[in-house]
């Protein structure tokens, strides 16, 4: 039996520009940082030759074509097992429509388990590159690389999207003590509803074109996340750099934000956060603010109707928790 965990994540700044479409045109640059919320991924041999997988579901097939969950079916095309399985997932939170990049986080579990079952040991780069294959290359889903990369290597990491398709990734120079004062200033509270992100990111993917200077924005604003983040300057500056990426990227496609969505973005801003953003693509999800310690208990206040996640920074990536061959 081998079991997978594997973090969900908070993007800061630069969301949008790990599209294929903005970084085969310039570099695309994105601070992300995984939260100690998980995917978690099971998997046991059978005594048959069927395929069992649990999820909201659960499917019991004769072979892998038949499986209706595209990513863990493309997944074991990708490591050749055919079946004698059983596979089930876990999450901490809601799995889809969360905007903490649970779909990639299920991809590089569902891989990292998949590889560990048949005792091939898999870097975090190789994770990352083939759950980027699998979603967007041969699923054809409207997304960036992100979400997968800070999946597989985790912490609090500053990513390059290359015009070559390369990326290149680096953690951040930030000591435990700054890295504990910034973590303490992200609160997530539950918008109430989750969405298939799937409508708002083609309309994004089909506008990158016109929103090119937009982009580059918005990339600009990931240097300068980082640069904050490794220096001594105030980390209110964090905030106001949240709030400006937020207001570039409601314009990014329609159904981003929603009347209820701004509504709670002005109470907080009211109560006291500096800036925030919806986390993912919008229109639902979790509301993520940056705010000092001292006003938090009024924004706590202002959005009691929401449903706050209280979380950690995660210094790592998906890992292999359990390992039983038999």
């Amino acid at each position: 039996m081998i079991v997978t965990r594997t973090p969900l994540r908070i993007s800061f700044a630069g969301g949008g520009t790990d599209f294929h479409g903005f970084y085969e045109k310039e570099e695309g640059g994105v601070v992300s940082a995984a939260i100690d919320k998980y995917i978690y991924i099971i998997i046991k041999a059978r005594f048959d030759d069927k395929i069992r997988l649990g999820y909201s579901t659960t499917e019991m097939v004769e072979q892998i074509d038949d499986l209706q969950h595209e990513l863990v079916r493309e997944a074991m095309r990708k490591v050749g097992l055919r079946g004698g399985v059983e596979i089930s997932t876990m999450a901490d939170i809601p799995s889809e429509g969360s905007g903490l990049g649970s779909s990639s986080s299920v991809t590089v579990g569902v891989l990292h388990a998949l590889y560990a079952y048949q005792g091939e040991l898999v870097t975090a780069e190789q994770l990352a590159k083939e759950a980027c294959e699998i979603e967007i290359d041969i699923l054809g889903k409207p997304i960036g690389k992100q979400d997968q990369y800070i999946a597989a290597y985790g912490g609090l990491r500053s990513f390059r999207f290359c015009q070559d398709g390369s990326v290149s990734t680096e953690r951040l120079k930030i000591s435990d003590e700054r890295l504990l004062r910034f973590s303490e200033q992200v609160l997530l509270f539950f918008t109430g509803r989750t969405r298939q992100s799937s409508t708002i990111l083609t309309e994004q993917k089909s506008n990158i074109d016109d929103k090119m200077k937009v982009l580059s924005v918005m990339r600009k604003q990931a240097d300068e996340m980082r640069e904050v983040l490794e220096s001594d300057a105030p980390l209110s500056r964090v905030g106001r750099i949240l709030h400006a990426g937020w207001q570039h990227k409601k314009g990014l496609a329609s159904g981003i934000s929603s009347g209820d969505i701004d509504s709670h973005y002005e109470s907080a801003l009211d109560a006291g956060a500096i800036g925030g953003k919806v986390a993912g693509a919008g229109g639902g999800g979790f509301l993520l603010l940056f705010c000092p310690p001292d006003r938090q208990a009024s924004v706590r206040e202002a959005l009691k109707s929401l449903k706050e996640l209280t979380f950690q920074l995660d210094r790592d990536g998906s890992k292999v928790i359990f390992n039983v061959q038999r």
